[in-house]
């Protein structure tokens, strides 16, 4: 009987010494991500932070880029974020919702899942590829704010159908049996009981899509991006300048390359910010939306 005792607390204590093997490995791997960004985040500040001025965030490039400031650059990146929004959130959650709410689990199901996971891996330059042949050229947009904001809208496309649907999953089923009992039809029941509950879930797919859509290069370059315009578009049918590009064209195209390193550290920090306040702000906001359901 001892013997078994001992037996028992050995793989007891084995199984502790793993279990702490296992959190201090994932400890360390999240120390080690978190140190990876804010050495990334710090090289880029410690760069960029001299180019910052109200002239550089408010003024329109001059002398080859060399001076002036980034503000059609802001304008832009706005434009098509916003527009790739408009078009992916809408598009996405009702994705979502028909395949968790109406849909039968079956071959045409399994089949838009499958889809929607190969979509999120494809490599963005294919997306500008596809924005290029359709809508630049078949639909005659041209290189264009709307060719750029649907070409960024099927690229996070899938990041807010997975994360809608997740979200929706998770509100549990008895709400809707509570909902369907009391007399409300489905759609009621989805719309004012599980869209509701889901918010939070389906915010936190648009964060990560808001700060895709900002960052991307390739997709903007073959249908929105131009090297330089010196009037902010007025229409959704012009071009315009982009902070994503604007980088790449200052560290690769750029006649005084080494000249505009400042700028380009400058508008990488600036592009970063935004990208973090958005999210920022997304998260305020979800936690403020799950406190007060709650």
């Amino acid at each position: 009987m001892q013997h078994k005792d001992k037996d028992i607390d050995k793989g007891q204590n084995w199984r502790k010494i793993q279990q702490i093997i296992a959190h201090n490995l994932m400890r360390l791997t999240g120390v080690i991500l978190v140190s990876v960004l804010a050495i990334m985040l710090l090289f880029v500040f410690v760069r960029g932070i001299g180019a910052i001025s109200w002239e550089f965030l408010t003024q329109f490039p001059r002398d080859e880029m060399t001076k002036g400031g980034i503000f059609p650059c802001i304008v832009g990146t706005f434009y098509l974020t916003i527009g790739a929004v408009l078009l992916a959130l809408p598009l996405g959650v009702a994705t979502a919702i028909y395949l968790s709410e109406y849909a039968r689990e079956g071959r045409l199901v399994n089949t838009i899942r499958l889809g929607v996971n190969n979509l999120a891996g494809v490599p963005s330059v294919v997306f500008g590829l596809f924005g290029l042949s359709l809508f630049v050229v078949t639909f005659k947009f041209g290189v264009s704010i709307l060719a750029g904001s649907l070409t960024l809208g099927f690229l996070i496309l899938p990041v807010i159908i997975r994360a809608s649907e997740e979200a929706l999953l998770s509100v549990p089923h008895s709400y809707r049996e509570a909902s369907l009992a009391v007399g409300a039809t489905k759609w009621q029941t989805v719309y004012k009981i599980v869209l509701p509950n889901a918010l939070p879930g389906i915010l936190t797919g648009s964060i990560l899509s808001i700060g895709r859509a900002a960052g991307e290069t390739a997709p903007i370059m073959f249908t929105a991006a131009v090297f330089m315009t010196f009037k902010l578009p007025d229409t959704v049918f012009k071009p315009v300048m982009a902070l994503p590009y604007h980088i790449y064209v200052l560290a690769t195209a750029g006649t005084h390359i080494e000249e505009t390193r400042p700028l380009q550290y400058g508008t990488a920090l600036i592009l970063i910010a935004l990208v973090l306040g958005v999210n920022l702000f997304a998260i305020i906001l979800r936690n403020h939306l799950r406190k007060k359901r709650g």
